[in-house]
């Protein structure tokens, strides 16, 4: 193996031992580091690097270094796309394709065997020349190997690393931080240390808690789960300045992955390797089964990393500015952690998660739009709310005290906004009320004199019944859309509704609906409640209790068993729900039954024979109107078979309607921008599914989440002469202003509305 010339460049292969911090242009980041830390007495696993100088010089060889620096300048900045593609491939192919010259080959496999043993394991890792540098980290940008064993391996991994000097995410990255200079890269052969756990070490905060906090990540197994996502790791907090445990996190594992003895020799192995370079490292660490520490990777934590992140923004989704104490969670089974006052940090919600939502002063995930679970529910209860944070459960910890603004998409850390107190009567956390939705001056269901008259009824959607009676004091002609869904989950305590069923437990479950329908019922009686009958989507849904069981896997649940066809192909649990409204007419005659995602005219011919089977169909109950929900582009075309089935009315669910007219899952934050109910084709659809219900005499409605999320949106439906539209609480009067408005707007053009 060759070591540095005396006063001269280093040569193609090179030892860690004789390798420093500034030789970072020959060995790139990662060697460089590694070589300064062993020769600092770190435990460094012993390896040596193919450098930057022999990558070159086997272009060189090849004739081809010329070429490869043309196609890289030609690339950076280019549009994705199949050409591009191609060319990457093409290039990747003409860096691998140069071979490794004899000298080279002879030299790596000379000090693969100075490693000692008989074949050992060894990690092939990339070393760009600007990575793992505090400007740029390219952390996961090339290619690494683990676990290669053999001579012939390691020049074959050398040659890959290599080639992965050019990748689609690479060239983003370097046109970004390093344009217009030429790409190259070491490589680092390192030997595998012994590993049981593994993980990373941010010697200080990287989000700027505090500068005395250290945060470790562990799993068991290889770093690259930690690095690379693939499980959820422990997340550990140790304070330096008092060599004590901070905090905590449990990962995916049941048993804590390190004992805080493990944690703080890490810690204090950590802190000394941020004295020796005089800054904040982000340190890789494994631990051996005889529980030796070793350091395999250090770098400085990049600007970004270490700049305080002061304020969170995602997607505002539900009104209302809230103060309190951060709760990262991602399980609702550990929603007793929550306590009173508190706000909720979630990767994302599910109908399982209502009942810890229901305690939150707010509510901010990961995930979501819009129409997300969270979005929906939160509005419904009043509670501020941020989803499409994307960071939010990694960047937010336990206990720190957050101010969250549900109307502009923020989280900021500290007290930055004075709130008032509003105490609803499932909760009493402290938060200010949606501006929106204010306390009604009149009888219920009545106009005063500061609220627009309108043609046009005004419904609202609700989901669970806490809620229910101030929503019910509103302005408002009843209810439009009651998702049945999450008031099961509520009413029956998570517990999946087919455990019931398996147990043949029919009272307990028609009891549970029954009485939280019927606060419902009340407080709106006697305007009209439509409720949608259960629409599991089996991805949601599998995480209730003993859902597993009843819940198949699905490629795509959005457009698979769910709604109307699940009825009629498994109908007894629909025959359960059945019972439970007509025992709820019995007291409140104004509930009224709509069933979801009809997609064909015999599956609701068949589903409307199950009504009419139950106690629903006796003669009693002859007033009860009869809906179907226009989410799937074929009732445009239906419509009059529906209405001779003996439908009512349709009622328009903008969020499916608009994802399958456009082909697009309403849940991608990736195609986000797509997602538009304005679009031209959404709304000529939509335009003639109310042209279609009037000239076959039933009425047509709109519940979907469009007039909630943009009230002005309201003004399309009233052109269209729709009858009714359906809004979230919050959202009421401004959308009533709007429906007003447009009305006036039409009698002034001299419009006649059909």
């Amino acid at each position: 193996m060759s070591g540095s010339l005396p006063g001269g460049p280093l040569r193609d292969v090179v030892a860690f031992a004789d390798l420093r911090l500034g030789d970072v242009a020959e060995v790139g980041g990662k060697g460089a580091n590694l070589g300064e830390l062993a020769a600092a007495g770190f435990p460094v696993p012993d390896g040596f690097v193919v450098t930057v100088g022999a990558y070159l010089a086997a272009l060189d060889a090849a004739g081809v270094r010329r070429r490869v620096a043309d196609a890289f300048g030609a690339l950076e900045g280019g549009a994705d796309g199949p050409e591009r593609d191609e060319q990457i491939r093409a290039l990747r192919a003409t860096i691998r394709g140069a071979r490794m010259p004899a000298v080279l080959d002879a030299a790596i496999r000379d000090a693969y065997r100075s490693l000692g043993g008989d074949d050992p394991a060894v990690a092939v890792r990339s070393s760009a020349a600007d990575e793992d540098t505090a400007g740029a980290s390219f952390a996961g940008m090339h290619e690494s190997y683990p676990d290669t064993v053999g001579a012939d391996a390691v020049i074959e991994r050398v040659l890959d690393c290599w080639a992965s000097l050019v990748s689609p995410r690479s060239l983003a990255y370097r046109t970004e931080r390093r344009p217009g200079v030429e790409p190259a890269i070491a490589v680092v052969v390192q030997r595998m240390a012994p590993v049981e756990r593994s993980g990373v070490m941010f010697s200080v905060d990287p989000r700027g808690a505090d500068p005395d906090h250290l945060v470790i990540e562990a799993a068991r197994g290889i770093g690259e789960v930690v690095v690379g996502g693939i499980v959820e790791p422990d997340t550990y907090v140790v304070d330096t300045a008092r060599s004590a445990m901070v905090s905590v996190r449990r990962g995916e594992l049941a048993e804590r992955v390190l004992t805080d003895d493990d944690a703080l020799a890490l810690a204090e192995l950590g802190h000394r390797i941020q004295e020796h370079y005089g800054r904040p490292q982000d340190i890789e660490w494994t631990i051996g089964d005889d529980g030796r520490i070793w350091i395999v990777q250090s770098r400085p934590i990049t600007a970004s990393a270490a700049t305080r992140v002061a304020v969170l923004v995602g997607l505002g989704a539900s009104a209302g500015v809230a103060v309190g104490p951060v709760r990262v969670l991602h399980d609702p089974r550990d929603g007793i952690a929550l306590l009173d006052g508190e706000v909720l940090v979630a990767p994302t919600t599910s109908p399982d998660w209502v009942p810890v939502m229901q305690r939150a002063a707010a509510v901010v995930t990961d995930s979501g739009g819009m129409t997300s679970h969270a979005a929906i529910v939160t509005r419904e209860l009043g509670v501020p709310c941020v989803v499409g944070v994307r960071t939010a459960t990694t960047d937010l910890t336990d206990g720190e005290v957050v101010t969250v603004d549900g109307g502009a998409g923020t989280i900021t850390r500290g007290v930055v906004a004075a709130v008032t107190t509003h105490t609803t009567h499932t909760t009493h956390t402290t938060h200010t009320a949606p501006a929106a939705m204010p306390a009604a001056t009149t009888a219920p269901g009545g106009h005063d004199a500061a609220e627009p008259v309108t043609g046009t009824r005004l419904y609202v959607n609700l989901a669970i019944p806490d809620g229910a009676e101030a929503a019910a004091a509103l302005p408002v002609d009843g209810v439009g859309l009651l998702r049945a869904e999450m008031m099961a989950t509520h009413a029956l305590g998570g517990v999946h509704p087919g455990v019931l069923v398996e147990r043949g437990d029919r009272e307990a479950f028609v009891s549970a609906m029954a009485a939280s329908l019927l606060r419902i019922t009340t407080a709106f009686a006697p305007r009209p409640v439509v409720y949608r009958s259960l629409d599991f989507r089996t991805n949601e849904f599998r995480g209730l209790e003993g859902g597993d069981r009843f819940e198949p896997t699905e490629a795509n649940p959005m457009i698979g068993w769910r709604g109307c066809y699940r009825y009629v192909t498994d109908p007894e649990l629909f025959r359960w729900e059945l019972d439970a409204l007509a025992r709820v007419r019995e007291a409140t005659p104004n509930l009224h039954l709509m069933i979801p995602f009809v997609r064909t005219t015999w599956e609701l011919e068949a589903c409307l024979e199950l009504v009419d089977a139950s106690p629903l169909g006796h003669e009693r109950h002859h007033r009860m109107h009869r809906w179907v929900m226009a989410e799937v582009p074929s009732v445009v075309f239906r419509i009059p078979e529906y209405a001779a089935l003996g439908i009512d009315g349709v009622s328009i669910g903008s969020n499916d309607l608009t994802q399958l007219v456009l082909g697009v899952d309403r849940d991608s934050e990736l195609c986000a921008d797509l997602f538009d109910p304005a679009d031209a084709a959404v709304l000529d659809a939509i335009g003639r599914i109310v042209a279609t219900a009037h000239e076959v005499g039933i009425t047509a409605s709109l519940c979907g989440q469009a007039p909630s999320n943009d009230p002005s949106y309201a003004e399309h439906l009233v052109r269209f002469g729709i009858d009714s539209i359906s809004v979230t609480p919050d959202a009421a009067a401004a959308t009533r202003r709007s429906i007003a408005a447009a009305e006036r707007r039409m009698l002034l053009e001299g419009v006649v509305r059909p």
